[in-house]
């Protein structure tokens, strides 16, 4: 595991599972379907084709805050679009600095126009540390003679 893995592995470990909603939905539908797949944000999908992306950031900032109501609110009402994407070889490092620049939690990983999976800023940073923590582990195996020859 490493900063320069590809998305793709990422998806393999965690999967692929991708949850969404229809832009005509309630936002209040929206929270009780993230609710109940313990998850922040849903895609937002007409078909098959991606029209943004729904997450609890939108809830707070454009339903709460404007005391506007999640029952009469629809989702493509408050929902980012475009939703931002990446490819299934965008590196992990790649990712950070792309939810970074965005200033946003999670990514559509797409090929060919097709959704193949989420990854959100979680998925990367547990990543990340999975990889630290084997890179440690090596260098200490290292140093005590234990790593092979």
């Amino acid at each position: 595991m490493k900063l320069y893995d590809s998305v793709e592995r990422v998806l393999r470990q965690k999967g692929s599972q991708v949850y969404a909603i229809a832009p005509h939905a309630t936002v209040y539908e929206a929270l009780e379907t993230m609710v109940e797949h313990d998850i922040g944000a849903l895609l937002v999908m007409r078909g098959i084709d991606l029209v943004g992306i729904i997450s609890e950031r939108d809830y707070v900032r454009k339903v709460i805050l404007k005391g506007q109501s999640s029952k009469e609110t629809k989702v493509h009402e408050i929902m980012s679009s475009p939703a931002i994407t990446v490819n299934p070889r965008t590196t992990v490092d790649e990712c950070m600095h792309r939810m970074t620049d965005e200033r946003c939690r999670h990514l559509t990983v797409a090929e060919d126009g097709r959704v193949v999976g989420v990854v959100s800023i979680g998925d990367l940073v547990n990543w990340i540390m999975t990889a630290q923590d084997l890179t440690i582990n090596q260098l200490q195996d290292y140093i005590s003679g234990k790593y092979p020859a």
